[in-house]
């Protein structure tokens, strides 16, 4: 019988994070084992651990007592799991019945061995099919959204987001949401974990890239469905949204694209999408307004050197992502 854990990354997600829980206690765990529930906490002030011990799970909470960011939270929660699979859990998020036996007995399959990552059908928070899964980020992604062509030809720029897939059907993606990120544990280990270098933003993107590098599909089971509100608190934090988006995705492009590409993607966010985005903001098409978008840009300015200095060390060391999960000796 395969065993489950479930690594729940938290930042004051007050009650979201309470009845994310209490719908993992309603789940049907016919065919599998739930080893571990482990609520990751990034240095929360909102008392949103309160209580959760007391729920009816095997349930571990660690306090980081700082924010270090969804990759490396990840890898503390999956850090000396031995289960078979590993659950990357939104705390907006919430499980129906079959949201995790289905996708198991899935996984269980010989026929689907060159699975490593599953997702499920995300219902928003106005009962509607989210369209959620990506396309591996590409330069042209990168240069349509810098350049706002994504908004002005859209029939001619593919966007990273499969907009155009219904999500209503079983298929080979390119990669999952992150909000119910299911794992194989031995393909985590192989990988070396989530890349830490990515605060928040695109660590899933460069988890999935990595694991089809190797040879693992990503796989969305349309099959089963899972409640995700989208956005959580960050909706709150816009501009720092903002900011860590286009901190990740520079950061991306060194890791991923060839030099001169990464330095276009560089020099773009940093010189054309500001203008771009301004315009949009003013113009109503954007959920940023123009003032935090400044205030985004100054916060990656302030934080520039930081990020060039990361993006030299992704340049030269790209395949070395945190090391916390590699059994000893691999």
């Amino acid at each position: 019988m395969p065993r489950l854990d479930i690594v729940i990354v938290n930042w004051n997600s007050g009650p979201q994070l309470g009845r994310c829980l209490e719908s993992i206690v309603t789940v049907d765990r016919t065919g599998f084992e739930l080893a571990r529930v482990v609520v990751v906490d990034n240095g929360s002030i909102d008392e949103s651990l309160v209580g959760i011990r007391d729920i009816g799970l095997p349930l571990t909470a660690i306090e980081l007592g700082l924010n270090a960011g969804f990759a490396a939270a990840c890898n503390a929660g999956a850090k000396g799991s031995t289960a078979d699979h590993i659950l990357f859990l939104n705390p907006d998020a919430a499980l129906y019945r079959d949201s995790l036996s289905r996708p198991l007995a899935f996984l269980s399959a010989p026929e689907n061995a060159d699975i490593g990552i599953l997702g499920v059908q995300l219902i928003d928070d106005r009962g509607e099919v989210a369209r959620t899964c990506a396309n591996f980020l590409r330069p042209r992604h990168i240069i349509a959204h810098t350049t706002g062509l994504n908004h002005m030809l859209p029939n001619l720029f593919r966007q990273h987001f499969m907009i155009d897939f219904d999500h209503r059907s079983s298929r080979v993606v390119d990669q999952v949401m992150g909000a119910f990120f299911l794992m194989r544990r031995h393909v985590l280990e192989e990988l070396g974990g989530w890349d830490e270098r990515f605060f928040v933003y695109l660590e899933d993107v460069d988890l999935a890239y990595r694991a089809w590098l190797n040879g693992w599909r990503s796989y969305f089971f349309a099959e089963v469905r899972a409640f995700h509100r989208g956005g959580g608190v960050s909706r709150q934090v816009k501009a720092a949204r903002l900011f860590y988006s286009l901190r990740s995705r520079i950061l991306y492009a060194f890791k991923h694209f060839h030099p001169a590409v990464a330095i276009l993607v560089l020099l773009g966010t940093l010189a054309v999408e500001p203008v771009t985005r301004i315009v949009y903001a003013a113009l109503g098409n954007s959920p940023t307004s123009g003032p935090e978008t400044v205030k985004a840009y100054w916060l990656l300015l302030r934080d520039l050197p930081s990020v060039l200095s990361l993006a030299w060390t992704l340049r030269h060391h790209a395949d070395t992502p945190a090391r916390a999960l590699r059994p000893a000796g691999r």
